[in-house]
């Protein structure tokens, strides 16, 4: 599979932002990032999750209903201003990693 955006919109388009040593000011952070982005255009879940194998790592698990709606919120508010708060707590930058969602349908 190529990491190119296909030429047909997927049914789903998958972000996953994962960071290390979350501490409470980022995470209260974090929480603010996914409450703005659950209202914004295309945005289908975003959900907040903690590691249970790796202490202190959180991980943001976006589904957008297309790579539009995506690309539009990368280059928005909700992230930029992430962005800006996490820089200013000297925060790593998260690994950051868009997936497309398959269809068994596709598979076969």
């Amino acid at each position: 599979m190529s990491a190119e955006q296909p030429d047909t919109e997927p049914e789903t388009v998958i972000v996953t932002m994962g960071w290390s040593e979350v501490g409470d000011p980022l995470l209260a952070e974090l929480v603010r990032y996914v409450v703005m982005t659950r209202g914004e255009p295309g945005c289908r879940n975003v959900d907040l999750c903690a590691s249970v194998t790796t202490p202190a790592r959180v991980v943001i698990v976006e589904k957008w209903a297309t790579f539009a709606a995506q690309r539009a919120h990368f280059d928005g508010t909700a992230l930029l201003t992430l962005a800006r708060a996490a820089e200013t707590m000297g925060a790593a930058r998260p690994e950051i990693e868009l997936l497309q969602g398959l269809s068994a349908h596709d598979l076969v």
